[in-house]
């Protein structure tokens, strides 16, 4: 079976002509050429948070991203990013107690990336330019799509004319850029339902090339890998048709494509969760319990089954680089910062005098970054040694529950008093989120009745990757208390094990792959019994701070438990297990 040029992905079909046997072998084969340079891993992702070079996402979805391709060059796989690069970015501020956005104009040119040339799509009756533009490293590259006016990550609704746009920009124009670069994906992964276009145009490629429609869907689908973020369908945005025949339908130049699209619409309405699950074979969730629970269903309505392959993070990005050589030569981590064979039993070199080290080292680098980054008094802090912080880092979403540990200010304060400790409490409100916007103006207004929390409870605007480095680095423990059953994944709270915090999470996400007694656990029938909960994990990690038995013991049971679920080439090695496979 041929590709668009000409070239084989399966070796056993050469020359194939009958389209059964040609079934037949799809049905008893995976895929089997190797990646290439002139043949990539391409991952594709409506948002990439690198701040590095020069693109600001909005959340994890971002920053899992950039975190995968920089282990693919750590790991040597050829692997290809393709993004929109925004040409304007959204960073948040304190004033009159209110959080407000403030844009700023941003230039591909100023991060090191090459202008290639143009490509375009039809949308509006108009033909639309973009610029591809491209940054390269050893083996792996960010090809980027913009034009002027493509506006910030996330810019209107979900369901928008603008979000469409920018949607069909990202497949179709990053599918035509890959072409113009000489590229042809050995897998394309589909990272979240916006970017199901570049599927689409690389199935209308084949068939409007002459392949048999039949065979170009199975052909797309089997190269095809759609990971799902989001636990439940119901709550995506859809489009109408009418906007797909102003967007999509004039990309299209294959007619049985255009049907088949047609044909997935429900009362003149499409969910692009469902188009994605027809058109790639491959689907994973991002931990074990989302994998599990998910609530995705195809068009017939068949509910739809994920591979669980865990997020990771690229550890060399977000932990201090002295915890990382203590790892490697201790033996806890392989040249690829994939834990050793025999880690679990070299654990024993994680002691309470390491542990402060590491910390002082850490509360340094939190100090630098703190130094431009005010709390909502406009104070500039700076903690010594011996000063113990908690800290809430996450996007400020409701299911999150950033207020959760200020639902009894009384016990919240005896508890900080107990160590003179501090509060850091930071993350995103996206724009228009009034119900959060309002939650954190009520917290804030709690804090400031009490002259004590004014003093140990702290707000800083602005999140980011720098922020939650130093965060990671610095802090003692991160609260993580999402609502059971609504978190994907995360990836927070992997990077606060790896710089030796002491985690206090609910058992969501990616923190359930491991068992509930691996961390300190926040648990209850309903919400007043898991705040009761929270208090008393809170009150035990100051205590483990006191008893050096007890924090070796919490930290070495979070990194035999956790060091293969956070890591990044784990992550990266189970998606070329799945789609590999020998």
């Amino acid at each position: 079976m041929n590709d668009d040029d000409g070239q084989y992905f399966y070796h056993p079909l050469d020359n194939i002509e009958d389209v059964e046997i040609f079934y037949e072998a799809v049905e008893r084969q995976h895929l089997t050429k190797a990646i290439s340079k002139e043949r990539p891993y391409t991952y594709w992702t409506i948002e990439l948070y690198d701040q590095k070079n020069g693109i600001r996402g909005g959340g994890g979805l971002g920053v899992l991203a950039a975190d995968t391709r920089r282990v693919a060059e750590d790991t040597g796989v050829p692997f290809a990013l393709i993004t929109p690069f925004y040409p304007s970015e959204a960073h948040q501020k304190m004033r009159d107690g209110r959080v407000i956005d403030e844009h700023r104009p941003v230039n591909y040119r100023n991060f090191g990336f090459k202008y290639i040339d143009q490509v375009s799509v039809k949308c509006c009756d108009t033909l639309c330019s973009l610029d591809v533009v491209e940054k390269k490293f050893k083996n792996t590259r960010i090809i980027a799509i913009t034009e002027p006016n493509f506006g910030e990550l996330y810019s209107g609704m979900s369901g928008s004319d603008h979000r469409l746009y920018q949607e069909v920009s990202l497949g179709f124009g990053g599918y035509a850029a890959l072409k113009l670069l000489g590229l042809k994906p050995a897998i394309m992964q589909l990272n979240e339902v916006a970017t199901f276009f570049a599927a689409l145009a690389r199935l209308d490629e084949l068939a409007h090339n002459g392949m048999d429609f039949y065979e170009a869907v199975v052909y797309t689908r089997k190269h095809t890998l759609y990971t799902n973020h989001t636990l439940v369908q119901a709550a995506e945005a859809d489009f109408g048709y009418d906007q797909f025949e102003r967007y999509v339908f004039p990309n299209l130049k294959s007619l049985a494509v255009k049907k088949w699209l047609k044909d997935k619409f429900v009362d003149g309405r499409i969910k692009l969760s469902s188009v994605t699950i027809e058109i790639a074979e491959l689907r994973s969730g991002v931990s074990k319990l989302h994998a599990r629970v998910a609530n995705y269903r195809d068009i017939a309505g068949n509910k739809v089954k994920f591979k669980a392959i865990t997020n990771g993070i690229d550890m060399r990005t977000w932990v201090l680089p002295e915890i990382i050589d203590f790892y490697e030569q201790k033996g806890l981590l392989d040249m690829y910062l994939s834990p050793t064979v025999d880690y679990k039993d070299k654990l024993g070199v994680i002691t309470a005098e390491k542990i402060r080290e590491f910390k002082n080292l850490g509360r340094a680098e939190l100090n630098r970054v703190l130094k431009t980054r005010p709390d909502q008094y406009g104070r500039i802090l700076e903690f010594s040694n011996e000063d113990f912080i908690f800290d809430f880092k996450r996007r400020f979403v409701d299911y999150k529950r950033p207020e959760l540990p200020f639902s009894d200010p009384d016990r919240l304060k005896k508890i900080l008093m107990r160590k003179n400790a501090h509060y850091i409490l930071t993350g995103r409100v996206h724009s228009g989120d009034e119900t959060m916007s309002a939650k954190l103006r009520k917290l804030l207004k709690l804090v400031d009745k009490d002259e004590y929390l004014k003093e140990h409870v702290h707000y800083i605007t602005d999140y980011d990757e720098e922020l939650a480095y130093g965060l990671s680095c610095g802090s003692n423990v991160a609260i993580n208390v999402p609502i059971v059953g609504l978190e994907a994944c995360g990836t927070s709270w992997m990077k606060d094990i790896a710089n030796l915090n002491i985690l206090i999470s609910t058992h969501d996400g990616g923190v359930a792959d491991g068992s509930i007694n691996s961390y300190l656990s926040v648990s209850g029938d309903d919400e007043s019994k898991e705040i009761d909960s929270l208090y008393q994990r809170m009150d035990e990690a100051i205590s483990a701070y006191d008893n050096d038995f007890d924090l070796e013991f919490i930290m070495q049971k979070q990194l035999e438990t956790f060091l293969p679920v956070i890591s990044g080439s784990r992550m990266l090695k189970d998606y070329l297990d799945y789609l590999f496979p020998k």
